[in-house]
């Protein structure tokens, strides 16, 4: 019998379809509502139990730098006070951190437990502390993360308040995410993938499910595509339950990295037949088994794996995943267990004692001259393919910089004696000198095959050098001083010699000439760059004076380094810093030298004019004299633009410009007959926010004036007013009257300008008197149209000035500003903070009166970089009292205690006021005064 079938017109048909089609979105929609409504109810209930964490990493240690972040955590033991987050948030090394609650409560967090490999730590809070709050506790369900199943993530994502983003779980066996070589890297381990996109602030957050159970940690993101990385709960939830009960956490390591290779990969490797049917017997939802990767040189299993090695089994247990291997060697730490791996077909068993993960992850640190160094740990190790030896550098700072030993080597030998690890390194700074230089051999990242060799100088002047170790009860990590060495050895004077040239102006030159090179410990005065290097030049052979420009030696405050010859170097020091123009002078003790055959330059004071021949002569880097024929282009005023971090800056000065210049060394401008008629000099420039050096020349007779008036103990005395040439023609347009222009006729025939006021110096006489744009008449009677004769007729303590403003002339006695060439002579380490009085380049080219504390520099890390203290600021009140000078702010600050709290005023460079508060650190960040004394600094602790 046939199937009896009804026609039904096609517009019935649509009817049909179309009600049938609104019945299912009717339900489908009302599902779906009624999910959103139970999401809601869940994201309610646990919402009060996730936190944001800020964390201010102090020191940088292993794979971490110091600096301040933020994260996301949440409350796994609400009456302990327990909070679960990612490894790298807790991180390897010294952290100060602070968990923010739902309703805004702020409590002190101390690190517990940061896993030696897998990305997951935990935090204690006092839960006495919470007044207003009671945070709920969230359950951690390692089985309940299942493909497929929809997930929310609740955090602290990128930094803003608490964000819920959604998605799904799609693999279960995602490799760990790689974050590159030198930094941290999760191994051993399977990770969870979602379709989900979380971003920076969001690492530690929960991955929950409907029922509001945690079944993943956050731990990472893909940048290039919208899928999350998360941390299965297996090893977490064991830790857990130790740590909450006050156990230690055992973990166990072959230090052997395994990868998870399919069937069809392990079949080529060589696994048997019989051996993969036996472990799909066991195993029927598993694709595949464990492959060695890699194993640690000089480990015990490096006896015994090879990369391809196939694991099949521990003890009598088989083994297919990450999760019981990491069971059964955190279980058997320290003993025996037998392995079993096949290889190429064939079948090797061989027993090994299970490492502990805890031994070989650095828990101390050494800081000396600003350098972190510590054990190689397993970490970075790995990245190494080398065994777990030698002292690796988290920051080179300042001494180890210096040498140009970067961050990520390994310090393989000191001073000749083999560092394995701190103890070595200890024991051999213990038996250097302050100031004395040691070898250095070390391997970095870019070749770690190969051993470099470098020179360093130690420190114990500029910064603290100590010893440092983790104390897992308190949190910190403790620090005690290193010893302090042997007494320095006197320098003993050498001789070297002068190679004769083909060129007498060389061979005349050479002499007074020395490489200069300059250190700075700290970034003070705008000046943030460390190493500087030039010519310098020989001024006063006698008093061992050597003039350099201020790109070679921008400040008062680092450590100078003078080479003769190419072969011969020794100390120095700062003698003076010209407070106008680009000139410093430096000094060494002639007796250093020896019978060395170095004389005082021949200073030509000559007007140059374009055409006059020439010819550059200087040195480069590695000291090889350096020789080129030219001929001056131009003389004209240096016009540079104002620096954005407020570093010196030269002004009122008239440079020299050469054809075809020498860009590649500076050094000086010579006559035919070798007499030094300019020096060419290197200027520190601004384009932006990049910095250039160009090569000028300046001419000899601002050095001997220099050196004359600091043989003879006389201030400088300035106008403190920064001109600008105006033609006559020009200022014929402002009506400038006849007679005036007449004279300045006159006066220059060949120059016919005359100089306009372009900016004054804040909170001197001359910015009560002068305005923008006023025309120089005369000073003291005397028609002047050039820097230099307005420099020169400067320079006693008052002098009468002569303008043209608006079309009327005024007249005034105004007093000059008697300038010293000290420089900076003091600074305060404080919060982190490197602040010192407000440096003359404030006043010059921002208008900023010398009052409050100048913010030089911050470190990350510190209360300055958590709270807001930046570089460029002023602080003028703490607490509510004035801070006008360094004494006043020390008065105020110097007996506030550890995690005291202040309120603090500042001032930008462009006047904006903004009140931050501040906790200090005493523990990390301890408050010491860097002082100049005679040649050289000491460090004073304040507390």
């Amino acid at each position: 019998m046939g199937l009896l079938t009804i026609p039904i017109s096609n517009s019935a048909l649509m009817r049909r379809i179309l009600l049938l089609t609104l019945l299912g979105l009717s339900v489908a929609g009302q599902a779906a509502e009624g999910q959103q409504l139970r999401w809601s109810k869940t994201l309610e209930r646990i919402a009060s139990g996730v936190v944001s964490i800020r964390v201010d990493g102090t020191r940088a240690f292993d794979t971490e730098w110091n600096q301040s972040t933020q994260a996301t955590g949440f409350v796994v033991d609400a009456k302990q006070g327990l909070i679960l987050t990612n490894r790298h948030v807790v991180t390897p090394g010294p952290v100060v951190a602070q968990a923010v609650f739902l309703n805004q409560e702020e409590v002190d967090l101390v690190p517990v437990y940061r896993d030696p490999v897998h990305d997951f730590g935990f935090f204690r809070y006092d839960p006495k502390a919470l007044k207003f709050i009671q945070p709920t506790e969230l359950e951690l369900v390692p089985e309940a993360a299942q493909i497929g199943r929809d997930i929310r993530v609740i955090g602290n994502d990128a930094g803003e308040r608490l964000s819920i983003l959604a998605g799904t779980i799609a693999r279960l066996d995602r490799a760990a995410p790689d974050y590159g070589r030198g930094k941290y890297n999760d191994f051993n381990t399977f990770y969870l993938q979602a379709a989900s996109s979380t971003s920076g602030g969001s690492s530690g957050s929960p991955v929950i499910d409907i029922e509001g159970r945690v079944v993943a940690l956050n731990a990472g993101a893909n940048s290039g595509a919208a899928s999350s990385f998360f941390l299965p709960l297996d090893r977490v939830q064991r830790a857990f339950d130790q740590v909450r009960v006050g156990a230690a956490v055992s973990r166990g390591t072959l230090q052997t990295m395994f990868v998870h290779q399919p069937y069809a990969e392990l079949r080529r490797l060589g696994l048997k037949e019989a051996t993969e049917r036996a472990v799909r017997q066991a195993f029927p939802d598993q694709t595949g088994m464990l492959v060695v990767k890699s194993v640690i040189p000089g480990s015990a299993a490096a006896g015994f794996f090879e990369p391809g090695d196939i694991l099949v089994q521990v003890g009598d247990q088989l083994i297919t995943e990450f999760v019981p291997l990491a069971a059964v060697m955190d279980d058997n730490v320290g003993k025996p267990l037998m392995f079993e791996i096949q290889r190429g077909g064939a079948t090797l068993r061989q027993d090994l004692t299970v490492d502990d993960l805890h031994n070989i992850t650095p828990a101390e640190f050494v800081q000396f001259g600003d350098a972190v160094v510590h054990d190689l740990s397993y970490q970075q190790a790995r990245h190494f393919n080398r065994s777990l030896s030698g002292v690796y550098v988290a920051n080179p700072g300042y001494v180890l910089g210096t040498a140009a030993i970067p961050r990520g080597s390994v310090i393989t030998a000191l001073d000749g004696k083999a560092m394995e690890d701190l103890d070595d390194l200890e024991m051999a700074l213990a038996a250097i000198a302050d100031g004395q230089r040691a070898s250095v051999r070390f391997i970095s990242f870019d070749d770690p095959q190969n051993e470099k060799l470098r020179i360093i100088t130690i420190d114990r002047s500029w910064f603290p050098s100590q010893r440092c170790q983790r104390d897992d009860h308190s949190g910190y990590w403790p620090c005690r001083d290193l010893a302090a060495g042997p007494a320095p050895k006197p320098p003993v004077p050498r001789s070297t010699s002068f190679t004769p040239s083909s060129d007498r102006r060389a061979d005349r030159v050479a002499p007074s000439l020395v490489l200069v090179n300059f250190d700075m410990p700290y970034t003070v005065s705008g000046v943030s760059e460390k190493h500087y290097h030039g010519t310098g030049v020989i001024a006063d052979a006698e008093l061992g004076w050597v003039v350099v420009d201020r790109n070679t030696v921008p400040v008062a405050m680092g450590d100078v380094r003078l080479t003769f010859a190419g072969s011969l170097e020794i100390p120095g020091h700062v003698v003076f810093i010209h407070p106008l123009h680009n000139l410093a002078v430096v000094g060494y003790d002639p007796a250093l030298i020896g019978a060395t055959p170095v004389r005082s330059a021949d200073f030509v004071d000559r007007r140059l004019k374009p055409g006059d021949e020439l010819w550059v002569i200087g040195l480069k880097g590695d000291s090889k004299l350096q020789m080129q024929s030219t001929a001056v282009a131009s003389v004209s005023a240096a016009n540079f633009a104002l620096s954005r971090t407020l570093r010196f800056r030269d002004a009122n000065l008239e440079t020299v410009a050469v054809v075809n210049a020498p860009s590649d060394y500076d050094g000086v401008l010579v006559d035919s007959r070798g007499g030094v008629v300019s020096l060419w000099s290197s200027f520190a420039v601004e384009n932006g926010r990049d910095m250039e050096q160009v090569n000028m020349g300046v001419p000899a007779e601002l050095v001997t004036e220099m050196i004359d008036r600091l043989r003879d103990g006389e201030p400088l005395h300035s106008l403190e007013v920064e001109w600008r040439q105006m033609p006559v023609a020009s200022a014929r347009k402002l009506d400038l009257p006849e007679h005036w222009v007449k004279r300045y006729e006159e006066h220059n025939p060949e120059r016919r300008q005359m100089l306009a006021v372009m900016r004054v110096v804040a909170g001197s006489p001359a910015a009560e008197f002068f305005q923008p744009g006023d025309l120089l008449l005369s000073i003291d009677g005397e028609v002047l149209n050039t820097f230099r004769e307005v420099e020169r007729a400067s320079q006693k303590d008052r002098v009468n000035v002569h303008i043209f403003r608006d079309g009327a002339e005024l007249v005034e006695d105004l007093e000059t500003a008697a300038l010293g060439g000290r420089g900076i002579d003091r600074a305060v380490m404080w919060a982190g903070a490197l602040v010192q009085e407000p440096h003359r380049a404030l006043a010059v080219q921002r208008g900023i009166e010398p009052t409050g504390v100048y913010v030089s520099y911050f470190g990350y890390g510190s209360p300055a970089t958590r709270y807001g203290l930046f570089a460029g600021r002023r602080v003028v009140e703490v607490d509510g009292q004035p801070t006008p000078d360094l004494d006043a702010f020390l008065a105020v600050v110097r007996d506030k205690g550890d995690r005291e709290s202040l309120r603090i005023k500042t001032v930008t460079w462009n006047n904006m006021v903004e009140v931050i508060t501040l906790t200090l650190d005493e523990q990390y960040w301890p408050a010491y005064e860097l002082l100049r004394s005679g040649n050289g600094w000491r460090r004073v602790t304040l507390n």
